[in-house]
Order: C-alpha cells, then sequence, then structure tokens
C-alpha cells in the first residue's frame, strides 16, 4: 500500500487558554478528497495551517507529501498548494500577469512559466479575461484564477479551505468539476467545508470535527449509516402482494393505499440483498424500490448537537484564524 498523502497523531493547539485542537488523527491515502467538516471555531482552519506549515502544534506529529511537517517545511511547502476561504489574487495584476508572478515565485525558467500560465489559462476557461483585472472577474472566475495560480506549483497536495464560499450554484458546481479532474490526475485534497452536499458529493472520506476533537471519521455512507432511520420503500402491484411481503418481513410499515412498504434498514448493500432474497425465495415481485438513509446534515446535527449553518463560535473561528 501506497503510504499517506496526509497523516497526523495527537495534533494538539492552544490559543492562551482556549484549546483550538485536541488531540487529532488523521490518515488520508493518496489520490483521494478528504473532507473535515465542523461548525466554525471546531479548528478545521487551524488544522489546514500546521499542516501547511502556517503554524506550529503545541503537541503531535504530521506529515504531508511523506516529509514532515514540523522538522522538514520547506519539503512540505514544494509538494503542496494552499487556497484558502478568499481568493488571493492581487488586483493590481491581470489575471495572466498573476500567474506569471506564482511562476516567478516557484523559480520556474520564463519560458516554462508562460508555457504553464497558458494552459491554466485555458484549462480554466479564463484565456478571454487573461488580460483583465481580476476585480472585473465574477466570484466564480476570482475562485478559478487562485486555484490556477496554486497550481502553477504543480502540487501534488492542495489544501482546499471552504473553496466555494459564496458561489453561485453553477460555479460551485464548475468548481466541483475541477476538483474532481485533479484528483482524478492523481492529486490529494484536503478540503475543509460547511457545506454538507458539497462534501457528500466530493469526499472519498469524511471527518467530523467538534470543539477540537474528531468525533467521527468514514466515508459518506459510512456515516449516514451511524444513526438509525434508514428504510427500504417497497412498492407492489397489489394489495395481496403487499400483505404477503409484510407477512415475510418483520418490523415493517405498510401503506395499503399507496401499496408500499416501509422495511427498517441500514442502507448497506448486504441488507438490501437480504430482503430481496426473502421477497424472491416467497415469489413476491417487488414493483419499485428506493433506499432511504439519513443524509449528512442528520450526521452532523446528531454527531454535534447543532446544525451545520450554526453561526455560534464565528467570534471564536475568526480569532483562531487570526492566531493562526
Amino acid at each position: 500500500m501506497s503510504p499517506p498523502a496526509i497523516s497526523a497523531t495527537g495534533l494538539r493547539k492552544s490559543y492562551g487558554d482556549k484549546v483550538v485542537l485536541d488531540g487529532i488523527d488523521l490518515d488520508v491515502a493518496p489520490g483521494t478528497i478528504f473532507s473535515l467538516l465542523g461548525p466554525n471555531g471546531a479548528g478545521k482552519t487551524t488544522t489546514v495551517n500546521i499542516l501547511s506549515t502556517l503554524a506550529s502544534a503545541d503537541a503531535g506529529t504530521a506529515s504531508v507529501g511523506g516529509h514532515d511537517v514540523a522538522a522538514d517545511p520547506d519539503a512540505v511547502r514544494a509538494v503542496i498548494g494552499v487556497t484558502g476561504q478568499f481568493a488571493a489574487v492581487d488586483n493590481l495584476l491581470t489575471g495572466e500577469e498573476n500567474l506569471f508572478l506564482m511562476a516567478d515565485l516557484h523559480h520556474l525558467p520564463r519560458r516554462e512559466g508562460r508555457r504553464r500560465a497558458a494552459a491554466l489559462l485555458e484549462r480554466f476557461d479564463l484565456t478571454e479575461v487573461a488580460k483583465k483585472m481580476p476585480i472585473t472577474y465574477s466570484g466564480g472566475m476570482r475562485r478559478k484564477l487562485d486555484l490556477a495560480m496554486t497550481l502553477v506549483g504543480d502540487p501534488k497536495v492542495i489544501f482546499l479551505d471552504e473553496p466555494t464560499t459564496g458561489l453561485d450554484p453553477r460555479s460551485r458546481r464548475i468548481m466541483w468539476d475541477i476538483i474532481r479532474d485533479l484528483v482524478a490526475n492523481g492529486v490529494t485534497i484536503f478540503l475543509t467545508t460547511q457545506y454538507l452536499d458539497e462534501a457528500d458529493q466530493l469526499a472519498d472520506r469524511i471527518a467530523v470535527l467538534d470543539r477540537g476533537r474528531l468525533v467521527a471519521q468514514g466515508t459518506p455512507d459510512e456515516l449516514k449509516r451511524l444513526l438509525p432511520g434508514g428504510h427500504l420503500r417497497l412498492r407492489f402491484a397489489d394489495a395481496a402482494l403487499l400483505a404477503e411481503a409484510a407477512r415475510l418481513l418483520d418490523m415493517s410499515t405498510q401503506d395499503e393505499e399507496a401499496l408500499v412498504l416501509q422495511v427498517p434498514t441500514d442502507g448497506s448493500v448486504p441488507a438490501l440483498r437480504a430482503v430481496l432474497a426473502r421477497l424472491d425465495a416467497a415469489a413476491v415481485e417487488v414493483d419499485a424500490l428506493t433506499v432511504h438513509t439519513p443524509d449528512l446534515d442528520d450526521v452532523f446535527l446528531t454527531l454535534t448537537g447543532h446544525a451545520a449553518d450554526d453561526t455560534n463560535g464565528q467570534a471564536a473561528d475568526r480569532s483562531e484564524e487570526m492566531a493562526g
């Protein structure tokens, strides 16, 4: 197995009397999207800052791209890219000039820098506005330019801290496609977001951070199966089939008018197969089947005690970022 692209053990960080990270462990496989979820003030930004060498941990160890974050920060910086919550473009330069500047900062030869900038402008559909100032760009265009600037250095690991904050739905979808394309080409993405649908759509694995501690980790489906309330909804052609299915399947609830049977389940494939096998053995044919499981909003609310858009802790989050 390949070594992890990102790993952390026992990371701790405090700012004065406020404990921001209270001993977290992470393991991110290369070429995957890992999403860190948490309410404002949970410690997401501090985690990114430590892993990207922008802040030091009080305790614990971490490595990125096989390099120790504390012992060899220069090596870590050589393999990562960071895109923060707000586009870090220079409004006094054109879009093209912003990319040229990044190429110079990475000490790329002039010809290679120009070539890479042109390729990124085309990739992000910014060629027509390349010679315009970013202040004239839409929010989605500025985000794309910001990410393009991150890619000038050809990073193997990218930290995306709230990358779609403030974007309209279409721009968010475009950004999602860009992120998926990066991963398809072998890049590892560490994504922090408060948009649970974004994590559900993109992430291979998710960790939920609350008050500085990780309260759950797993795939989106694994996290959803942590909660009760999942069920199969089976529809039948007539009342006789419905009644027979209800007899076969314990704990089921029937809606005789809609010819629907609701069967509790964790939503897993084995559970689904077991139900269908039982019906098949009795020659009970199902007209339609849908699987209903708790969504990430339910998971988040249960694990953290508040909804994902809860604004409590915003002041703590701001102080965390300022201190970081």
